[in-house]
This record gives C-alpha cells, structure tokens and sequence, in this order.
C-alpha cells in the first residue's frame, strides 16, 4: 500500500520552481567567477602577488566546476521513468561531488604554490619586491562580490535543500577567506614582510581542505543513503502513538531521494480484526506520517496480524 505526498501536480510546480532558482544561483556565479578569473589572474602577474594569482586560478576552476554542475543540476529536472521511479534529483549530489573535487584540488595547487614561493623567498630575499596595491583594490572587490553571492546562494540553498547549491555557498566563503589573504598579505608586503603573501595563500588552502571535506562527506552522505537514523525512527513512532488498532510498529527504514524520503514501515494489526479495519490503519498511518513528516514524499506500509 502506497501513498504519495505531495500531489503530483504539486511536485511538479515545485520541481520547476526549485530548478528555476537553482539554475539562478550557478548562473550566476559563473557570470561573476568569469570576471573575477579574469582580474584577478591579470591583476596578480601584474602585481607580483602570489596570493592573488593563486586565487585566481581557483576562480578559473571555479568556471569549470560552475558548467559541470549547471548540467548536473539540469539533469536532476528530468522526470520520473522505469528505472528512476523517483526522478533524478541524485544528480543534485553528484554535482556536490563535483564541486568538493575541484576546491580540494585547488587547496592542494594553493598550498603547493605558497610553500614554493616561501622556500623562493627564504633562498633569495632580494627578488621580492612590495606587492603593487592594485591587489589590494581587486581583493576588497572580490570580498564585496563573493559576499553578495554567499548570502544569496545561501539563500536559494536553505530554500530549496539543493546539495549542490549548498556546496557552491561553502566555495563563495572561501572565496571570501582567499581575499582576505590577498588583503593581509598586499599590505604586510608594504612593510617588508614578503613572506605574509605565501603564508596567507597556505592558510587559507587549509580552509578550502576542510571545506572541500565537508562537502564530500555530505554528499556522500546522501549517495550512500544515510537518513537520519535514531531522531527520524523515534519521530515517526511518536506520530503513530495514539493510532486505534495499531498493535506494534515491527520495522521503519527510510530511503532518501534528492531532498525526500521515502518511509518502508511494518507494523502489526490486531488479529481479529477484518482486512479492511486492517486497511484502514495502514491508511491512517500512511496519512499521519504524510502529514507530520513535510520532508517525506512516498509511505509503504506493510501490515500483518498480530496476536495475543
């Protein structure tokens, strides 16, 4: 027996709606990472700043990952079929993969490249110059830039629970941190302390590490079907409590599907009871768990008589 929540009508509208805001999101980094690669990258050889030009090759990757996911999101808009019952909206996690690979890529090209520049400089001290303040016009800019997206992808992320929305906010803050670098170590620079530039590209490759981890762990998460577990078991146990004729919940399992769940129950009836009181139970709990749990779109149940 099988209920579906909500109404496929309603799902429809508001798999568009979710398709409509998550493609605004990546569109609209990727308009915004094309000038930043583009300035930075320019900026940074013409100022010297490894910092700068560090992080604009990360807005550079950033272009790549922002065309991949744009496909992999769209393909999560594909409907239902045979094989995919549920829709395609795993894409959305695939696409979160996507970008966790490419920000550990980049921390690790980061780090290499500051530890470099450290050991270039602590070897011949006198080839470094003060960095051109230039970088650090360019860097305020990124900050402002990367700001207004942070909170807007935030936005749109928290609005449609879209993994890869999600993981892109996560790269927008560290696009912020990887400015803030470029600021410190611009003016460190006008002091004499070449050395900051390089060591502030090294910490914030670390940020971008344990940001990049976070993602993968997530999706994975999703992938490999975590729910969760003990807090969603007792929820939907105490939302059937009072349910008249149900003896025992005898087994629940949940499976994720993008954003939704779908709930697996068994539970036992009274014995003497008819099948279609038997029924009607099962409907009862289907209806309850549809109505107490917004995150679940499907409920099977299966009943069997319980004896005294």
């Amino acid at each position: 027996m099988t209920i579906q929540n909500p109404e496929a009508s309603d799902l429809i509208t508001e798999s568009r709606e979710r398709a409509k805001l998550s493609s605004g999101a990546i569109n609209f980094a990727l308009l915004a990472n094309i000038l930043l690669a583009i300035l930075k990258t320019t900026v940074g050889i013409i100022s010297k700043s490894a910092a700068l030009l560090a992080d604009g090759i990360n807005s550079t990757s950033d272009i790549v990952y922002n065309i991949a996911v744009f496909f992999f999101v769209r393909s999560a808009q594909e409907p239902a079929d045979d094989e995919h019952p549920y829709g395609h909206t795993q894409y959305e996690s695939i696409g979160a993969l996507v970008v966790s690979a490419f920000i550990i890529t980049a921390a690790f090209t980061i780090f290499w490249n500051a530890i470099s520049t450290l050991i270039d400089y602590f070897q011949n001290p006198g080839d470094f110059s003060p960095i051109n303040p230039i970088a650090l016009y360019v860097a305020l800019f990124t900050i402002l830039l990367k700001t207004v997206l942070y909170f807007y992808t935030k936005k749109i992320g928290i609005k449609t629970d879209n993994p890869t929305v999600i993981a892109m906010t996560l790269d927008h803050r560290n696009d912020i941190f990887s400015a803030l670098a470029v600021v410190a170590g611009t003016l460190a620079s006008q002091f004499g302390y070449y050395w900051a530039d390089p060591l502030a590209g090294a910490i914030v490759s670390i940020i971008f590490l344990v940001s990049g981890i976070q993602i993968l762990r997530d999706s994975t998460d999703i992938l490999m079907d975590t729910v969760p577990g003990k807090a969603l078991d007792a929820r939907i146990r105490n939302t059937l409590s009072d349910i008249p004729g149900l003896k025992k919940i005898d087994n629940i399992q949940a499976h994720r599907f993008g954003q939704y769940l779908v709930i697996n129950i068994t539970i036992s009836v009274d014995g003497e009871i008819t099948v279609r009181q038997g029924h009607e139970t099962a409907n009862e709990v289907e209806k309850r768990i549809l109505e107490n749990l917004e995150f679940v779109r499907a409920v099977h149940v299966h009943y069997h008589p319980k004896t005294e």
